[in-house]
């Protein structure tokens, strides 16, 4: 009776560690390519362990033979992976933004390696993306992540397979949203920049003689710089607003 007991812990164990730990790894200021593969280790077999009499009772029981149980472990991953997806595609509204502003400020020039992407992009870009994760810190939105994990155990049973459909429309959706907010981040600068390149085409027309570039560059710069630092607290906000409406989708509802 002892040995078979062991047995069914070890197999619900494996079923969790396989969706929380899945999630972990693609979770935003969790995943990142700056904490090391140990740590993030640990931190999803310590959260398995924690949420492991919680969520243990909604586990299908063990399966009869090898087939059935990868199964199941695949169909828990990929949800997993699902959900971490998620979170990641809603970092990129701030790397869209910030990418739009670089190109509008006379900084698509400027690279530099963004955590949150794992690759090189525009500054302004990396620098919203490493305040917006580290506000999802500040403001406990990471609980917020943490409890739409173990709530996705009512939302997606386990034992179920894996819900294509509704993951395909809710990561198109959210991509799509991402987009538009990303935009909306970028407009005062992107405005601004279109009035400063029109004004360089007319000073250009006006007077050949000028250097326009040379001397327009450093005013975009300048006015780029100082409309982001006023509207970086709103952009915040509509980020941090967002996150938490996309995320709390995931949560049971009472």
């Amino acid at each position: 009776m002892l040995d078979a007991l062991l047995v069914s812990d070890v197999y619900l164990f494996m079923m969790i560690f396989a969706r929380l730990g899945s999630a972990l790894i693609l979770l935003p200021g969790f995943g990142e390519v700056n904490v090391p593969i140990r740590v993030r280790l640990i931190i999803a077999l310590a959260f398995s362990f924690v949420v492991f009499p919680v969520v243990s009772v909604a586990l299908p029981n063990l399966p009869a033979n090898l087939a059935e149980l990868f199964l199941l472990l695949g169909g828990e991953i990929l949800i997993g992976i699902a959900i971490g997806a998620i979170t990641r595609l809603l970092i990129s509204m701030l790397q869209v933004a910030g990418t739009i502003i670089a190109f509008n400020a006379g900084l698509a020039s400027a690279q530099m390696f963004d955590p949150s992407a794992g690759q090189s992009g525009a500054i302004t870009g990396a620098f919203l993306a490493t305040i917006g994760i580290t506000l999802l810190f500040v403001t406990n939105m990471h609980h917020v992540m943490l409890m739409a994990m173990v709530d996705s155990y009512v939302l997606f049973v386990p034992g179920q397979g894996f819900p294509i459909g509704d993951f395909s429309e809710a990561a198109t959706r959210v991509v799509a949203d991402s987009f538009r907010l990303g935009f909306q981040i970028a407009l005062p600068v992107l405005v601004i920049g279109v009035l400063i390149y029109v004004a360089m085409g007319l000073m250009a027309r006006l007077m050949p003689q000028i250097q326009v570039f040379f001397i327009a560059l450093p005013l975009q710069i300048l006015v780029g710089f100082a409309v982001l630092a006023v509207t970086i607290g709103v952009s915040m906000i509509v980020f941090i607003d967002h996150f938490e409406t996309v995320v709390g989708g995931f949560l049971r509802t009472p």
